[in-house]
């Protein structure tokens, strides 16, 4: 990585981060929707959501890694504040974008839920119900309980925003390790992708303590 020539006011926690409610105080869901890039930055831009990473689960061989996935399915996990946007709304977000209709060529790229707790778990199948009753279709999104997730590496983590050097290598110097928790890098990865309203990434630009070159490079994306 190529040290940064800018100093962050902040080098441990940008404003946004440093205001961000803790793991303690948010929920989490679980979701498999093909590909995981695209979900991390959809996830990433929307409001009420937190923190997003991207890994392995489903499946039932120990360890998995992207050359050596076993049964595993690429999935996205969302940390979101349930007092701004509720599991349904996650939902909504997730039918809409992705393939629920289709079985998957590879069970790498399945649509699933894999919910976290009973409530998830019945709220997943109202939703698959209701979508069902729609559209006369029948659903192939799988529906099951999580049992463990598997951490991705580093290179797939926020990977629309690695696409942009000049801002990820900044902060991924100002983070460290707490890069991928970053709200920051969260939302930042779902703006350069196309996702999320003007208004929300004007508020955020207005308060990030980035470089004018990596903000540049961010507007440059959008």
């Amino acid at each position: 990585m190529t040290p940064s020539a800018y100093e962050p006011t902040h080098p441990t926690a940008l404003a946004a981060d440093a205001e961000a409610p803790p793991p303690s105080a948010t929920a989490t869901a679980t979701f498999g929707m093909g590909c995981f890039w695209g979900p991390d930055a959809r996830f990433g831009a929307t409001p009420g959501v937190v923190r997003t990473r991207v890994g392995y689960a489903g499946g039932t061989e120990p360890d998995p890694s992207y050359y050596s996935l076993g049964d595993h399915t690429e999935v996205v996990q969302v940390e979101y504040n349930p007092d701004t946007v509720s599991y349904e709304a996650l939902l909504d977000v997730f039918w809409a974008n992705h393939a629920p209709f289709s079985a998957p060529l590879k069970r790498q790229y399945r649509g699933v839920v894999l919910a976290h707790d009973d409530q998830q778990c019945e709220a997943a199948k109202r939703t698959r119900d209701d979508l069902e009753s729609r559209t006369g279709k029948a659903v192939e999104t799988a529906i099951e309980t999580l049992d463990q997730f598997y951490l991705a590496e580093d290179y797939h983590q926020k990977y629309e925003l690695r696409s942009t050097p000049v801002v990820a290598d900044e902060l991924e110097d100002t983070y460290g390790d707490a890069f991928v928790d970053s709200t920051v890098a969260a939302r930042l990865n779902g703006f350069v992708a196309g996702h999320g309203e003007d208004d929300e990434r004007e508020a955020l630009f207005a308060e990030l303590d980035i470089s004018p070159a990596a903000l540049s490079e961010v507007r440059r994306r959008l």
